[in-house]
């Protein structure tokens, strides 16, 4: 099964061949057209699998599709916040330059955005209340990883952004084991999901697939630091969220769908 099968864009599949990926991994085949089809999707899947594309390439697609989208991609940290950010940066950049821009019809367009929100429950929290964020209209609800929130002590900030939330919007969950600690979250979140369970053992193609990742630029100066990682732990958090500053910044010439971006501690580096 290719890309194309799946039902993706010719924009998107363009990407993907730019960028250099082979064939979709297991979770992409069976999470993709989920997305697209409108279900409600848990999906219980290892590391290094493919799983963060498996959303991404759908939705990049339905904000190109769909006018108005509002979209909310809950994260465990900033680490993840930035790798889900710089991937829409790559593939979103397709679709914005195959639209017409017309400039002087740029407020008769803002209600046709897209809105994407890429947050940890907790600098949501304080958006929302600081900064009177509105997330009635969230249009789709990714959840990455369900179960590292709750390591990472976030889930009753997740509790309290659900009840913010519409009742009728898309659910998409990701967690990599099931858990009885956040099963009453998930009995909260999702409607007769479409559930999508990945074996790891299975899922050794992804080595391939992982060496041609998309890289930005900021990336080789990142993987200069490495060496001294563990001596500068705080400077290098702080580092990153520089980056993820500097990424939403650049994200803003994409035009007309551009995705807006929250990511954690922020306010640290403003």
């Amino acid at each position: 099964m290719s890309f194309k099968d799946l039902g993706l864009s010719e924009q998107t599949i363009q990407a993907i061949n730019d960028l250099g990926y082979q064939e979709p991994t297991t979770v992409q085949k069976d999470v993709i057209p989920s997305i697209l089809e409108g279900k409600d999707v848990f999906t219980i899947a290892p590391g290094a699998c493919g799983k963060t594309c498996s959303y991404i390439f759908p939705l990049v697609d339905i904000i190109s599709r769909k006018n108005g989208q509002n979209i909310l991609i809950i994260t465990p940290g900033a680490k993840e916040s930035v790798n889900i950010s710089d991937k829409f940066s790559v593939f979103n950049k397709y679709h914005a330059a195959s639209e017409p821009t017309d400039e002087s019809n740029t407020e008769e367009n803002t209600d046709n955005e897209a809105n994407v929100i890429i947050a940890t429950p907790k600098l949501l929290l304080e958006n929302i209340t600081e900064n009177n964020l509105d997330v009635s209209n969230v249009n789709i609800l990714v959840v990455d990883d369900i179960n590292l929130i709750k390591k990472n002590r976030q889930l009753a900030n997740l509790e309290k952004i659900l009840d913010m939330l519409p009742a009728e919007k898309q659910n998409i969950v990701f967690t990599n084991r099931r858990s009885k600690e956040t099963q009453n979250t998930l009995d909260k979140i999702l409607k007769t999901p479409a559930e999508i369970k990945i074996d790891k053992n299975k899922e050794s193609e992804v080595e391939g697939l992982a060496q041609n990742e998309p890289v930005l630029p900021a990336e080789p100066a990142e993987t200069a630091k490495k060496p001294e990682r563990r001596k500068t732990k705080p400077r290098q958090e702080n580092t990153q969220d520089r980056k993820a500053l500097e990424l939403a910044r650049r994200y803003k010439v994409f035009g007309k769908k551009t995705p807006a971006f929250l990511l954690e501690d922020a306010k640290a580096v403003s």
